[in-house]
């Protein structure tokens, strides 16, 4: 795996036509992981946040040529800016869940403005209870936006699911879900595309002592998974019921479920470059696999 610096139920959605011929010259198999946003519960700026960044969440994987995009933090603005400069006409974007820092970037997005765009959304925290597409139509809209969700000029598919489906966008890529302990729910997916597999796990709590099966069985020989890594060991009695976790419990995770890799998320907006760098150290010295994730940074799986 290259890191480079570079700025229960299956369910079917298989659009027909490919993009061109990988405009990049990059192999059918490539699996490609870009980090738009790393930051949770609030952006940030300024110099202390300037390498790790300030971006909300928002997770770009390329399964050779198709793109898949995972919540709508504020780093989904420069996604999609990027996604259109690319030629990519079609993204499947899946929420984890619709708390504010997860989704305040949607309405920026560019390729649901875009005629030429195909963007298909899923949604499945909700277990019933609202549509993806009712998520969407209530929180692009007056007063919360100035426009409502039918400006959106793209080809908008919107796709429900419940936990534990299985999900292919794609042909060859498979999605397995699960939900997380989060307040209101929160969706954990598990990608797999030629025999590679990464996760992305965020927002989670752990309970002391135990490694919740379903994290386990999502990241269970990973190449790479992400990890929401808000609090360390030390602060989580205090943010019992936050619904967050910790790099320390991201590295058990990862020695338990066999993981090559993870890489930590969702930072606290409290957490400063100088502290993120300090528990890099630390992280490393316990296992060789962990780091923490930076806005703007690509790992080639």
């Amino acid at each position: 795996m290259a890191i480079a610096n570079f700025v229960g139920r299956k369910l079917d959605c298989r659009p027909g036509g490919d993009l061109d011929d990988f405009r990049r010259g990059a192999a059918d198999t490539k699996f490609r992981l870009r980090a738009w946003g790393v930051r949770g519960s609030l952006p940030v700026s300024g110099p202390e946040f300037q390498h790790y960044g300030g971006n909300t969440i928002c997770i770009e994987l390329q399964c050779g040529d198709h793109r898949l995009i995972f919540d709508a933090g504020s780093g989904i603005l420069p996604a999609g800016k990027a996604l259109l400069a690319e030629g990519a006409a079609e993204c499947h974007l899946f929420f984890s869940h619709c708390h504010y820092d997860h989704i305040i970037g949607l309405p920026y997005f560019s390729p649901i403005y875009d005629p030429r765009s195909s963007v298909t959304v899923w949604s499945g925290h909700s277990c019933g209870k609202m549509t993806t597409r009712d998520m969407i139509t209530e929180f692009i809209r007056p007063p919360w936006f100035p426009i409502e969700a039918k400006a959106c000029r793209a080809t908008l598919n919107c796709r429900d699911f419940l936990p534990h489906d299985v999900l292919q966008p794609y042909p060859g890529v498979t999605i397995r879900t699960a939900m997380l302990n989060h307040p209101g729910g929160s969706i954990g997916y598990r990608v797999e595309w030629h025999g590679r597999v990464v996760a992305i796990i965020t927002d989670t709590e752990h309970v002391p002592g135990v490694l919740d099966p379903e994290v386990l069985a999502l990241i269970e020989g990973a190449d790479l998974f992400l990890y929401d890594t808000s609090y360390t060991d030390e602060e989580m009695p205090t943010y019992v019921g936050y619904g967050h976790s910790s790099w320390q419990h991201g590295i058990r995770l990862a020695r338990a479920a066999g993981a090559e890799r993870v890489g930590f998320i969702h930072h606290s907006p409290l957490r400063t470059d100088k502290a993120l760098r300090a528990i890099d150290h630390m992280a490393a010295e316990n296992f060789q696999g962990a780091f923490s994730v930076w806005e703007g940074q690509v790992i080639d799986v």
